[in-house]
């Protein structure tokens, strides 16, 4: 056992002297990458560690943080039934409008890749706008569903006689939570959408002649076997966009439904972060919900990961 020991810290102090002498070597490109790394420490590490240890402490910005041990996580998920609703309405948003918005993100992007450059060109601006505006979406969808008589979808339905009275979309606690569903899906497509086009636009065209030598016979093969597997990097960024995008759900439903929502019917995890750190300045709780928040997308990710790993194997 005492020889096993001195060779395992033998062989560490072997890599640690291998890894300086390459740092030593490569002290140049480490000295461009400081900048970056300097911003991203500050602007990241810094306020995620700074996130992580206020959450185990009793603090409203005017007094000392105060430490509390694990009493702000043992209040949110034993007794705030508000973040438990927020919660399930995070998930139900992120199961539907993920994978569907991840798939329906890389059907568009591999139907537009076999169209003319310039007709491409046109769809690929289409279907990103909704993604760099959002304002303007959120408009059309607030008139549309707008809760009177003049908003296009109650005039639709009143005027085939499915209802007699307009339905006040953004109050009924039935209606809310699916419409902005929808809002997020058609918002969302834009980034994934990118990344997969320029994914497509990157396999090596001789890749498929060598597929069909070797037995590919119809598109579905080319893209399990060709296409995926070369864009397992636009795959995941993809992944990880998305993900982001559906548990980090916020303004939307906000701007849709109001703050608060009618019986809290379209809370989400990151409006509840948003109600305790803005609105009432307990950022103790804040930062442990978003402790919570972080963990759950990290092991999302993970598992996403694991997932792509398979494709094309």
């Amino acid at each position: 056992m005492k020889e096993y020991i001195k060779k395992y810290f033998a062989l560490r102090k072997h890599n640690f002297q291998v890894g300086v002498k390459k740092a030593k070597k490569s002290k140049m490109c480490y000295a461009f990458l400081a900048p970056y790394a300097l911003v991203f420490a500050v602007f990241y590490i810094v306020p995620l560690v700074t996130s992580i240890f206020f959450s185990f402490t009793y603090y409203n910005i005017l007094e000392m943080p105060r430490f509390i041990g694990l009493d702000n996580y043992t209040s949110l998920i034993l007794d705030d039934d508000i973040f438990l609703k927020g919660v399930k309405n995070t998930f139900m948003i992120a199961v539907i409008t993920g994978p569907l918005g991840y798939l329906m993100s890389f059907l568009f992007a591999w139907l537009i890749n076999e169209l003319p450059r310039w007709i491409r060109t046109i769809a690929i601006v289409v279907f990103y706008a909704p993604s760099i505006a959002g304002a303007a979406c959120l408009v059309v969808f607030s008139i549309l569903f707008r809760g009177d008589a003049y908003g296009n979808m109650n005039a639709l339905l009143m005027e085939m006689g499915i209802i007699d009275t307009p339905i006040l979309w953004f109050q009924d606690p039935r209606y809310m939570l699916p419409i902005c569903m929808v809002v997020i899906l058609w918002m969302s497509l834009g980034s994934g959408f990118l990344a997969f086009v320029a994914g497509l636009q990157g396999v090596d065209r001789a890749q498929f002649e060598a597929g069909y030598m070797d037995g590919i016979k119809n598109r579905w093969q080319e893209l399990w076997f060709i296409t995926l597997p070369n864009m397992k990097p636009m795959l995941l960024f993809g992944a990880v966009m998305t993900i982001t995008q559906s548990f980090g759900v916020c303004d939307v439903t906000m701007q849709l439904c109001g703050y608060p929502s009618t019986d809290y019917e379209a809370r989400t995890v990151v409006t509840h972060l948003f109600d305790y750190g803005f609105t009432r300045f307990e950022m103790g709780y804040a930062s442990a919900i978003a402790t919570v928040l972080f963990v759950v997308m990290i092991l999302c990710n993970k598992g996403i990961q694991s997932l792509l790993r398979r494709v094309g194997t």
